[in-house]
């Protein structure tokens, strides 16, 4: 019997070793599919002109995820006929370049809010907020009074930006100076909405863009 068959003999015959290495092996497919999209995940760039939060939607943001919006509402439209078609179009990775963490998801207990930015009035956010049944009656969305007494932490959103500029948001001295005074006397309420109402709003995804512009020179006369 040759030596390689006896190395596999011992392998087979002992379950321990062959636990490790079975799991080396699932290790170094796993890196191996994992790696490249990693990579290409950190090579993403903003579009152009693309800017991170303002210091009052950072704040809006940060309130979005701490009351685990996401877990009900994905901020992903995916390329797909009747997802344009209800929500708009479909999201780019250059939109969530300065996401931290990302909204992508499958999630929907809720309507995706990719696009919600600009749809409803801002009036009309912050009832919906406060009392969700009063402009959707079948919502089974909790209401989310206490954010209107809330007020913004200056200080703390001043803190975040420089944290994020370490993490490579391209924030200004200026812009981060200037934190305290752009939230002053706004409440949890105020940052949330315009969150929200500048969910795509900020950019458009450029491929979405480009074709849009090919159908419209196509059908000029």
């Amino acid at each position: 019997m040759s030596s390689r068959y006896k190395y596999l003999e011992a392998i087979e015959k002992h379950a321990g070793l062959l636990g490790i290495m079975i799991a080396i092996m699932v290790s170094l497919g796993g890196l191996a599919e994992i790696t490249p999209l990693f990579m290409k995940a950190h090579s993403v760039e903003p579009a152009p002109g693309f800017k991170p939060y303002d210091a009052l939607r950072l704040a809006g943001k940060d309130v979005y995820v701490r009351e685990g919006c996401y877990l009900c509402h994905s901020q992903m439209v995916r390329t797909l006929r009747f997802e344009t078609q209800r929500y708009g179009d479909y999201s780019d990775a250059s939109e969530s370049v300065y996401d931290r963490p990302f909204q992508w998801g499958s999630k929907r207990t809720g309507p995706d809010l990719a696009r919600v930015g600009g749809k409803y009035s801002d009036d009309w956010q912050r009832l919906h907020l406060l009392d969700p049944r009063k402009v959707v009656p079948e919502s089974n969305m909790p209401a989310y009074a206490w954010l209107a007494n809330a007020q913004v932490d200056g200080e703390d959103i001043q803190a975040r930006m420089r944290t994020l500029r370490r993490l490579g948001d391209p924030y200004t001295d200026e812009e981060i100076a200037a934190a305290p005074d752009a939230v002053d006397g706004k409440t949890e309420l105020d940052a949330i909405v315009a969150y929200l109402q500048g969910l795509g709003v900020r950019n458009v995804p450029a491929p979405a863009a480009e074709a849009k512009a090919e159908v419209a020179a196509a059908g000029a006369p």
